[in-house]
C-alpha cells in the first residue's frame, strides 16, 4: 500500500477531528437533550452535527471512498476505501460532563483498519496511528509519551473496561476470570481508555458488543505503540468480528489472558 495515499488521508483525518472538536465544544456541560436509539443507547444533536460535518469533509475530499457513521449509516459506493466515523465514543460520559468521551475516525482497506484518529476535544489530546508506523500522541495540556508499557506480569497488570452493563451474560464470568488475575479494574473511559493504554497507563483493556466505529480507530493506534488488540480470541478485529475486543499493552500477556477470557 502506498504511504503517501496514507498520509494524504491522516491530513483529512485531521481536518475531520478539527471541524468535530468545534462541533462538539459548545454543547459540552449544557443541558443538552439526548434521545434514545433502538439499542436504548443515547444520542444527542453534538452527535449528529458532528458526523454530518466530517461526513462533508469527506465527500468533498475523497468523493471515491465510502463512509459508515454510528449516526447516518453507510453512504457512498462501497469499494476498498472505508471511512468509519463515532462522533461522540462516550455520549453517556459527555452528557454527564466528564471529558473522557472522544471522537473515532478510522479508514479501512479491503476491511482491515489502516489508519486511526482518536481525539479528546476537551483535553485537546489526540493520538494518530498508520499501520505500519509508530503512532504519535500530541496534547496542548496533558503530558504523556507515546507507547505501551512492557515487562509486567499478568498479576501486575492494570485492567479496564468502560462498565459492567456492556458485558452480556456469556461474557460475564470471562471476564471475571481475568479480574481475578490481574492486580485492579478500573471503570469508565470508552475510548480514552485506549488512548491512556498506548501512553503506557493502563496494560490490559477487555470489552465486548463493540461495533467497527467503536473500535475500528483503536487498532492502528495501539498496535503502533506498541501493543496488540484482538478479538478475546486472539484473532485480528475484522468487520465480522464477534464484537469482543482485547487490548494488551504487552503482546507477551495476549496468549495468558486469551486462556482466562476463554
Amino acid at each position: 500500500m502506498d504511504d503517501s495515499l496514507l498520509l494524504e488521508a491522516l491530513d483529512v483525518a485531521q481536518a475531520c477531528a478539527d471541524i468535530a472538536r468545534e462541533t462538539v465544544l459548545p454543547y459540552f456541560r449544557t443541558s443538552i437533550r439526548a434521545d434514545a436509539k433502538s439499542d436504548d443507547s443515547p444520542v444527542t444533536i453534538a452527535d449528529k452535527a458532528a458526523e454530518k460535518a466530517m461526513r462533508a469533509i469527506l465527500e468533498k475530499r475523497l468523493p471515491h471512498h465510502a463512509i459508515l457513521g454510528e449516526e447516518a449509516g453507510m453512504s457512498g459506493t462501497q469499494g476498498d476505501w472505508l471511512w468509519v466515523l463515532d462522533p461522540i465514543d462516550g455520549t453517556r460520559a459527555f452528557l454527564t460532563g466528564r471529558p473522557t468521551f472522544g471522537t473515532l475516525i478510522s479508514l479501512f482497506h479491503k476491511g482491515k483498519p489502516v489508519l486511526g484518529l482518536i481525539d479528546q476535544p476537551v483535553t485537546r489530546e489526540r493520538w494518530t496511528g498508520i499501520k505500519g508506523h509508530p503512532s504519535t500522541y500530541t496534547s496542548e495540556l496533558m503530558p504523556g509519551v507515546i507507547g505501551t508499557r512492557s515487562g509486567l506480569t499478568l498479576s501486575e497488570a492494570e485492567l479496564s473496561c468502560t462498565s459492567p452493563e456492556i458485558m452480556t451474560p456469556a461474557h460475564t464470568p470471562r471476564f471475571a476470570a481475568l479480574q481475578k488475575q490481574t492486580r485492579r479494574t478500573s471503570w469508565g473511559g470508552d475510548c480514552y481508555a485506549y488512548g491512556l493504554l498506548a501512553l503506557g497507563q493502563i496494560d490490559i483493556i477487555a470489552e465486548c458488543t463493540m461495533n467497527p466505529w467503536d473500535w475500528g480507530a483503536l487498532v492502528p493506534v495501539i498496535e503502533g505503540a506498541g501493543g496488540s488488540i484482538t478479538d478475546w480470541h486472539g484473532a485480528p478485529l475484522s468487520l465480522d468480528s464477534d464484537g469482543t475486543v482485547l487490548a494488551c499493552g504487552d503482546g507477551n500477556l495476549l496468549a495468558e489472558v486469551v486462556r482466562h477470557l476463554s
